[in-house]
């Protein structure tokens, strides 16, 4: 029988140009594709929540495919990760309706950037958060962070070579954190364009550093130009952090990490 298997997964990005399949290029989605052979003997099509840069890392990312495979899901998530590498983790899987889509069904996205706000740089970081050596103001990234809520043209937030043609994106939450010498952005919203999270990161660095006034952001969303923007902070303190899916999928009993709260 056909059935439709919703997995959660965990990466570090490091070594993988993403997670959609590239033609030259080694994806988490090839390695995924790789490990379902292994454990079913047939190749199926993996449905990914979302795209993801090179060097990008996953706390939480979603994909399903269809299987006549009679696995039971516990057993799956065992199965794979005896094929998954040390830097892949299959950490849960359950049956969903046969019209769930990992991508077109997620309501919101959560991403989380890391700076490492210290003079010099930690070898243990180095491939999981941008090393800046430079005193930061805090209460000055705050107040950028802030001026990206709500509904928005993100144009000037997009790098060129993008083919989407709604640039309008709500943030729901925008905020500046620090633990000890790390300082995290978080930003949740309906939906992300190309590089949007890295070129914020960049443009609330560049208020930082003076080169951006905090009233010109909101300039930003009117003249659409991206040239006017901070730079593309580089991809490894990126994380994909979250993702939510209206609980309607899978029953008011299922873990919150599936529901489409904004709390």
């Amino acid at each position: 029988m056909l059935r439709n298997l919703l997995f959660r997964l965990r990466y570090r990005g490091t070594r993988y140009h993403g997670f959609q399949m590239q033609k030259n290029a080694l994806s988490v989605c090839d390695v995924l594709s790789d490990a379902v052979i292994q454990v079913t003997g047939s190749r199926h099509s993996i449905i990914g929540c979302s795209r993801t840069d090179t060097g990008v890392h996953a706390n939480e990312y979603y994909w399903n495919m269809k299987t006549e495979c009679s696995i039971p899901p516990d057993a799956f998530v065992r199965a794979l990760n005896v094929h998954l590498p040390e830097d892949i983790a299959v950490t849960h899987c359950r049956e969903v309706p046969m019209d769930f889509h990992a991508r077109f069904c997620a309501r919101e996205k959560e991403y989380v950037y890391r700076i490492l706000n210290v003079p010099v740089r930690d070898p243990f970081c180095e491939d999981t958060a941008l090393h800046y050596k430079y005193p930061l103001n805090d209460e000055l990234l705050a107040a950028a962070a802030s001026r990206f809520v709500g509904e928005h043209d993100f144009s000037a937030f997009c790098s060129a070579g993008s083919s989407v043609q709604d640039t309008v994106r709500t943030i729901y939450d925008s905020r500046i954190s620090r633990e000890g010498d790390l300082v995290l952005f978080t930003v949740r919203g309906n939906g992300f364009l190309y590089n949007m999270v890295r070129i914020l990161v960049g443009t609330m660095l560049e208020a930082s550093e003076g080169k951006i006034p905090l009233e010109a952001i909101e300039e930003l969303f009117c003249c659409k130009d991206r040239g006017r923007a901070g730079r593309t902070a580089p991809p490894q303190g990126l994380f994909l952090n979250r993702v939510f899916y209206d609980e309607d999928w899978f029953g008011l009993s299922e873990s919150p990490l599936y529901t489409g709260n904004k709390g």
